[in-house]
C-alpha cells in the first residue's frame, strides 16, 4: 500500500467505494438522459422521436415469452436486493481499530490494543505545555496503523512550540514504542474559548 493511501486513513474514514459507485450511477443516469434528449429532439430521425419508449417489437417478444420475462425480472430483483443489503452492511461497518502485535513468539505474545495506544498518546499529548485536553483515536489496520488526534489549546498557547513538541516528543515516542517507522497522523488543533467574565 502506498504511503499516500495509508496517510489518508488518518484524515477520515475512506469512502472511496461509495464515491465510485455514486459517480458510476450518476454517469449512467446522465448518459441515459442525454440519449433520451437526443432521441426526443429528433436528432436521430423523426420516426425514432415519435416511437414510444418501450419498443412495441420488444413488448410483443416479451409477451410471447412470459415465463422467461418473469424469471429474468425475479433474478435481477433478487440480485439487486442482495447487492443493496451487502452495500448497506458494508457502509455501516465500524471503522477498524488496530491491535498491534509487538511479539509473536509462542508463550510470550505481546499485543497492544488500540485503546491502550490511544490512551498512551493522549496522556503524552495532554502533558504538552499549552494543551488543555486531547482526544486520540487509533485507526486503520495492524499492518498500517494511523492516529487521529484532536488537540484543544489553552488561550495564549504558543502554537509552534506545541506542534514541535507533539512531533518530536509525542509522536516520536509512539513510533519508537510500537516499533514502526511510519505512523500517519492527522492533528486537529482547536483553541479553547476564553472564560466569560460578567461585567458589573
Amino acid at each position: 500500500m502506498s504511503r499516500t493511501s495509508t496517510s489518508t486513513k488518518a484524515l477520515a474514514r475512506s469512502y472511496r467505494a461509495e464515491r465510485t459507485l455514486t459517480f458510476v450511477l450518476g454517469l449512467l443516469g446522465l448518459l441515459a438522459g442525454v440519449a433520451a434528449l437526443v432521441v426526443s429532439l429528433g436528432w436521430l430521425g423523426g420516426f425514432r422521436a415519435q416511437r414510444p419508449i418501450l419498443d412495441p417489437i420488444a413488448v410483443d417478444w416479451l409477451g410471447t415469452r412470459p415465463v422467461l420475462a418473469k424469471t429474468v425480472a425475479i433474478v435481477v430483483g433478487v440480485l439487486l436486493l442482495v447487492f443493496g443489503l451487502w452495500w448497506f452492511v458494508r457502509s455501516l461497518r465500524p471503522e477498524g481499530r488496530p491491535d498491534i502485535e509487538l511479539d509473536r513468539s509462542v508463550g510470550s505474545e505481546l499485543t497492544v490494543t488500540s485503546g491502550a495506544i490511544a490512551s498512551a498518546v493522549q496522556a503524552d499529548a495532554e502533558s504538552v505545555q499549552g494543551v488543555h485536553r486531547a482526544r486520540v483515536r487509533a485507526v486503520g489496520d495492524p499492518a498500517d496503523p494511523a492516529l487521529r488526534i484532536s488537540i484543544w489549546l489553552r488561550e495564549g498557547s504558543d502554537l509552534r512550540a506545541v506542534w514541535e513538541e507533539l512531533d518530536t516528543t509525542v509522536l516520536t515516542r509512539a513510533r519508537e514504542s510500537l516499533g514502526i517507522e511510519a505512523l500517519p497522523t492527522a492533528v486537529r488543533l482547536e483553541l479553547d474559548a476564553a472564560e466569560r467574565r460578567r461585567v458589573r
